[in-house]
């Protein structure tokens, strides 16, 4: 069996099986313990009806990451096997990332939003990292607390004028946090409880 696994050979496809099962055990250890720990603190309804939410949400996810690992490394060996030098270039790596991401994280449910929000903010932070190395620009040193005031400065604005256009959870925070911290009836709700 050994021989089989470490054969040059079969090295191609024996990557897309380990690139689906590293997207199954990332998934559920990224998920697992977020929905547990979200459920139990905010979800209403019976034990049963959160075990099943968070086994859903915990499934959903490693199931995107699975399917994206797999269908986008079958792309990039696709376009290589294509290529008439024999190799990868930064274009098939966008075809590959974006043919994969609208298949499989394309459709709009809460562990897909998750999972894309998450990715813009990395990407954002990777593209300012990859302008300030590009360009030799050296950042102040105050920048990171500049772009917290930035991103606070903003979010609060988008909520007092339109909360609607804000995602879900995002909102229900910020309502929590803002709004309901404006009304209470009793010490109990000043308090203890929200309500």
């Amino acid at each position: 069996m050994d021989e089989f696994i470490l054969s040059p050979q079969y090295r191609d496809i024996l990557s897309l099986v380990k690139g689906f099962r590293n997207g199954v055990v990332y998934g559920t250890k990224i998920r697992f313990p977020h929905a547990l720990v979200m459920t139990l603190l905010f979800r209403t309804g019976s034990p049963q009806q959160k075990i099943t939410a968070i086994l859903q949400a915990t499934k959903a996810h490693a199931r995107g990451l699975a399917f994206f690992v797999t269908g986008y490394k079958s792309l990039m060996l696709l376009q290589r096997y294509l290529s008439a030098t024999g190799k990868n270039t930064d274009v098939h790596t966008f075809i590959a990332g974006f043919v994969s991401g609208y298949f499989v994280f394309g459709e709009k449910t809460s562990v897909n939003q998750q999972i894309i929000l998450y990715l813009f903010s990395r990407i954002a932070m990777g593209l300012v990292n990859t302008a300030m190395k590009t360009t030799k620009f050296k950042a102040p040193p105050n920048s990171f607390a500049l772009f917290a005031a930035l991103c606070w400065g903003v979010v609060m604005v988008l909520f007092r004028r339109d909360k609607s256009v804000l995602q879900d959870s995002l909102r229900s925070s910020m309502t929590y946090l803002y709004e309901d911290s404006n009304h209470w009836s009793s010490l109990k709700t000043l308090l203890w409880h929200n309500k």
